[in-house]
């Protein structure tokens, strides 16, 4: 009862988040706060990294792009805050030493199914970003990132009612990353398959295929 309370904190109007949430919080401490900052209402956003200066300064950058941004360095970390609070939008780095960001993406999602979460994964961690999609997450951005790629991840994704059918298969997830990649190198197939650490043959025997059915 106290997470369905907490999801329905979710839609209440900009208005009442603002003036209300603090004093709702207060009266009630099993609601654990509400989605959005009580005093500011801007988003709540969880970033979770295990490189500190990495998550410190992602971390300020987006809260100067006006979300409310709470930092862990691991999934334990994650789960306590979650467990605490509301979270509208999470960034979570695929691989910690603390855990498996995977693993993190389905209990985020066990505990409030309407976050949207966003998976880091660095060069040659296809396989884990896509199943990271499959357990829930909504986007996945190939490091290093800027806050404004973030920013526009977060925004980009539809809400989570309608994820399930709209998750696409593992071939065109990959087709998909494989020409963002080749995209971000300037259609260099060499440069593209050393990001990847893929085989440049092999890297143009997948970028040649059709694009594979969702």
């Amino acid at each position: 009862m106290a997470r369905a309370a907490r999801r329905g904190d979710r839609r209440w109007d900009a208005r009442y988040r603002a003036e209300g949430a603090a004093r709702d919080t207060r009266d009630d401490p099993a609601r654990g706060g509400a989605g959005v900052s009580a005093a500011e209402g801007r988003p709540t956003l969880l970033v979770v990294d295990d490189d500190g200066a990495f998550r410190a300064a992602l971390g300020e950058a987006l809260e100067r792009r006006g979300f409310s941004v709470s930092l862990a360095e691991g999934p334990a970390a994650a789960l306590a805050l979650a467990e605490r609070q509301v979270f509208e939008y999470a960034l979570v780095d695929v691989r910690m030493p603390g855990g498996s960001g995977i693993d993190l993406v389905r209990s985020l999602r066990a505990l409030d199914e309407g976050t949207r979460i966003v998976v880091l994964t660095g060069y040659g961690t296809i396989t884990n970003a896509v199943e990271a999609m499959r357990a829930g997450a909504f986007d996945y951005l190939t490091k290093p990132v800027n806050a404004a790629a973030c920013e526009r991840a977060l925004a980009g994704r539809p809400s989570a009612e309608g994820a399930p059918e709209d998750v696409p298969s593992l071939d065109r997830v990959e087709w998909e990353y494989l020409h963002r990649v080749l995209g971000d190198c300037g259609g260099n197939i060499s440069e593209a398959a050393r990001r990847l650490r893929m085989h440049r043959r092999s890297l143009q025997r997948k970028i040649a295929k059709m694009p594979p059915a969702r």
